[in-house]
Formats: C-alpha cells, sequence, structure tokens
C-alpha cells in the first residue's frame, strides 16, 4: 500500500545543512528497504497558486489555499505493507527533517 507522509511547518526557513544530511540519509534508507516512491520539497505558501475553475470562468488566486501558521513543506510518497510500517517509517522522518510528519493512505 502506499502512503503520503506530509512534511508540516509553521516557518519559511529552509532545512539546515544538518537537517538536510539526515534527510538524505533517510531517503538512502527509503530506497534501500524498497520503501521510496517520490520525495519532494515544496516552495512556501507565498509561492502557491489556487485555481478555482468549478464555475463559468477559472478563477486565479495568489497565495495559500487557506491562512494557516503551518503549512505544508514536503512530502514523501512511500511503499510500505501496512499502517505500523508507514508510522515508524513516519516518525524516522519527522526525527530526520526535525518537522512533523502526518501519514495518509492512498485510496
Amino acid at each position: 500500500m502506499q502512503y503520503l507522509l506530509s512534511v508540516i511547518f509553521d516557518a519559511a526557513d529552509l532545512a539546515t545543512d544538518d537537517e538536510m544530511a539526515a534527510i538524505d540519509v533517510f531517503n538512502d534508507r527509503l530506497q534501500a528497504e524498497g520503501h521510496w516512491v517520490f520525495a519532494g520539497g515544496l516552495g512556501v505558501p507565498d509561492t502557491a497558486t489556487v485555481i478555482d475553475n468549478r464555475g463559468g470562468e477559472a478563477l486565479f488566486t495568489d497565495g495559500p489555499f487557506l491562512e494557516s501558521k503551518e503549512f505544508l513543506a514536503g512530502f514523501w510518497i512511500i511503499e510500505a505493507p501496512d499502517l505500523d510500517v508507514a508510522l515508524k517509517l513516519a516518525a524516522e522522518g519527522s526525527k530526520a527533517c526535525n518537522r512533523k510528519v502526518e501519514v495518509r493512505p492512498f485510496l
């Protein structure tokens, strides 16, 4: 089963060199153990554009979908046999990147 590990943060600061090194080690481990699917960091919320095309014409709005102290800073998509393994990996990812991580299964 695949899981989305969302990295949640509350500052526009980039990862420190030490955090990046720990993230690289974690990523290498995910790949070596066959859990890796994809990962990426995201720009700060101010770089977002929200598009709403539910009406007659698309509406483009600068900035995040909602104002919040915390935001999605990055993510991993992993393959894990069950939620317990995904939670264990998410805990290790949280330690590596020094940020909160939310786990959600793909449907």
